[in-house]
């Protein structure tokens, strides 16, 4: 027993790349900065709405699921060197943010579907979290 639970444990821990451009076609999004990055390899994803999550959490590299759009944001994901933002709702940033995005090449998409929906389409794909768990 204690051996099969050490196996089922070490199972969760496991990553799967997958390429930007890939991710865009799963969540049907529209990619709003950073098209030259689409071959980019992802391996975890994380998802929310509070910046002091953002800086605690994600990894450098790591793609971050929101729904907020405020330049904020991505001054947040610059500084906890997130690599790439996806707004849900088929929610739209500024235009400064955008610009801001722009001058950190930091890829921006867009997806019209909800927080729930998208992080699911990605754990079907074997995306993990931060944390490597599945």
């Amino acid at each position: 027993m204690l051996e099969e639970n050490a196996a089922s444990k070490s199972d969760l821990l496991w990553t799967v790349q997958m390429k930007l451009s890939e991710i865009v076609k799963a969540l049907d999004a529209k990619i709003l900065t950073g098209a030259k990055h689409l071959d980019k390899e992802i391996n975890i994803c994380g998802a929310s709405d509070l910046m002091s999550d953002i800086l605690a959490g994600l990894s450098e590299g790591s793609i971050l699921l929101t729904g907020l759009t405020t330049i904020q944001v991505i001054r947040t994901v610059v500084v906890a060197g997130v690599g790439t933002v996806i707004f849900v709702r088929g929610k739209m940033p500024p235009q400064a943010a955008v610009d801001l995005a722009r001058e950190h090449e930091l890829p921006l998409i867009s997806s019209p579907y909800s927080m729930f929906v998208s992080c699911g389409r990605l754990y079907a794909l074997k995306l993990t979290g931060l944390d490597g768990r599945r």
